[in-house]
């Protein structure tokens, strides 16, 4: 055990590394804009322009005045900023960018206050005990209230200063710029206070963002956590090691390494990785395998854990980036029934394929794609096979798609309305699965297709249907109260001689309406 200076010493020692930083809150609350507007004035001039892909996070260089009172020249510092999802959908990701951001930023519009979504992001943050700043954004508006949204913080037990707290409290406008700088001067203050080290013994990452390129096949962005990612290395993650033979800084340049809080794109992919995956780097194939093996946390998340119930419907989900698959995941959990589950078959970041119409005909699925199109040979192949195929980009249709098919699957409402009675007085012969026979018409009437249920003694015998009806041995469709009537019957379900129509029983003439449910 390490004492408590030891502690210090070890920590002092290892080298600092940029912070990495999450932004987090309520929906149109300006998080994108407050993003934007760092990326636009904060990347060196000449490169923001390259950034021509989301890759999930990117980098900021920000000058910092001299500390000391002799003064000194200005130096630059980098913040690293996850690009997370803003949408409700998300939430997930959120959490997880929460959970591996150094510090959070909470955007609260000034003009609006304390949201569902800002609840969330403080529950998130708490959770994860990550050290955040609260950003008052749209400070510009004649709406805006800062005193009001302070106190509704304090009503939601986050107290920031001059309310009770310590919690670092700064006024912004992503529109004017206002305030923006005095942000990231207070991210890189609450970095020096958290004094984030990096330990070069391992090279640790994490799976942030990963996706298919036509051109390139799958490829991810990691965010290094400690030690340096390079070409060539072998990274342990999911179920089998895998070489790295290319990586990308975020504006798109091929880089030989990434250092700590760096995000970078690395191709060489077999399979999409998991958001939120740990990935650990090995300098030979033996050791990462080894890594593979001895550590199950590296094996893939799962997703789409089954809801069974009676009836389910399959599902095969393929999707362009792993978080939509993520985001599908969440939203197909708020569905909500007692009678009918989902169980996904099989998932998948690429391109829908043959095989995916293959699965789905032996399981009876229905396949769904994400953010893809396919092509006109993949439709026919599905049309062929009677394969439900279905492609979206909003994530909300998808949903209700799914409810819908899951809805064909509920038993419909039965409205069973009465139409008459008759008495049996004669029996004629048995034909098959029906009878022939001939009776009395003692309330309502009888309607050729109808319903029947035969009663004895007030009991019932079986059931059937009225196939044929006769009135003075001519066919008709129907015959009224008073009125002797001739009928064959086909019985429901196995019949036997017990169960046959005698003199005297009654039969009880109805129909039914089906009406479709849904969830």
């Amino acid at each position: 055990m390490y004492s408590m200076a030891e502690i210090q010493v070890k920590t002092n020692a290892l080298p600092v590394r940029p912070p990495i930083v999450v932004i987090l809150g309520h929906v149109d609350h300006g998080k994108t804009k407050i993003l934007d507007y760092i990326r636009q004035t904060k990347v060196a001039e000449g490169e923001a322009g390259g950034i021509t892909q989301h890759i999930g996070a990117y980098q900021v260089e920000v000058p910092e005045e001299p500390k000391s009172a002799s003064g000194g020249q200005v130096t630059n510092r980098t913040i690293t900023f996850l690009d997370t999802p803003g949408h409700e959908a998300f939430s997930a990701i959120r959490s997880r960018g929460a959970q591996v951001a150094d510090i959070a930023i909470l955007v609260i519009a000034a003009d609006e206050g304390v949201k569902p979504q800002t609840k969330e992001a403080i529950k998130i943050i708490k959770e994860s005990n990550t050290p955040f700043i609260v950003a008052l954004n749209k400070i510009d508006k004649p709406e805006a209230n800062a005193q009001r949204i302070k106190q509704e913080l304090a009503e939601n037990e986050v107290f920031v200063e001059g309310y009770g707290g310590d919690i670092s409290c700064v006024e912004i406008s992503a529109k004017t710029g206002d305030g923006i700088d005095g942000l990231l001067e207070l991210i890189l203050l609450t970095a020096d206070v958290a004094e984030l080290g990096s330990d070069d013994a391992q090279t640790e990452a994490v799976v942030i963002e990963s996706h298919l390129d036509n051109r390139r096949g799958l490829v991810a962005t990691l965010l290094v956590r400690s030690g340096h990612l390079r070409v060539g290395q072998w990274l342990a993650t999911g179920t089998e090691p895998i070489k790295v033979k290319m990586l990308e800084d975020f504006r798109g340049k091929g880089i030989s390494e990434a250092g700590p809080s760096q995000p970078a794109v690395v191709l060489g992919w077999t399979s999409a990785p998991a958001l939120g995956e740990r990935v650990l780097s090995f300098t030979d194939k033996a050791k990462a395998q080894q890594a593979v093996i001895s550590h199950p946390a590296a094996v893939k998340e799962r997703l789409f854990a089954p809801r069974l119930k009676a009836k389910n419907l399959n599902l095969i989900i393929k999707a362009d980036v792993a978080s939509s698959l993520e985001a599908i995941d969440q939203v197909l959990q708020t569905i909500q029934s007692d009678e009918v589950g989902y169980q996904v078959i099989d998932c998948g970041v690429g391109l829908l394929s043959d095989g995916d119409i293959k699965k789905a005909t032996s399981t009876q699925a229905i396949v769904i794609g994400f953010h893809l199109s396919p092509n006109s040979a993949l439709k026919q192949m599905a049309e062929r096979e009677q394969v439900k195929l279905f492609t979206f980009d909003i994530i909300y249709e998808l949903v209700e798609e799914v409810k819908k098919q899951m809805s064909l699957l509920l038993t419909p409402e039965v409205t069973r309305t009465p139409l008459g009675r008759l008495k049996i007085i004669a029996i004629f012969k048995r034909e098959g699965r029906g009878q022939i026979v001939g009776g009395k018409v003692i309330s309502g009437k009888l309607k050729r297709g109808a319903l029947v249920d035969v009663t004895r003694n007030g009991q019932l015998v079986v059931t059937g249907r009225l196939a044929q009806l006769q009135q003075a041995k001519a066919d008709v469709e129907e015959v009224t109260e008073g009125l002797e009537a001739g009928l064959r019957c086909d019985f429901v379900g196995n019949i036997t001689p017990n169960l046959f129509i005698r003199e005297g029983d009654l039969l009880e003439v109805y129909s039914e309406e089906h009406t479709a449910r849904s969830l």
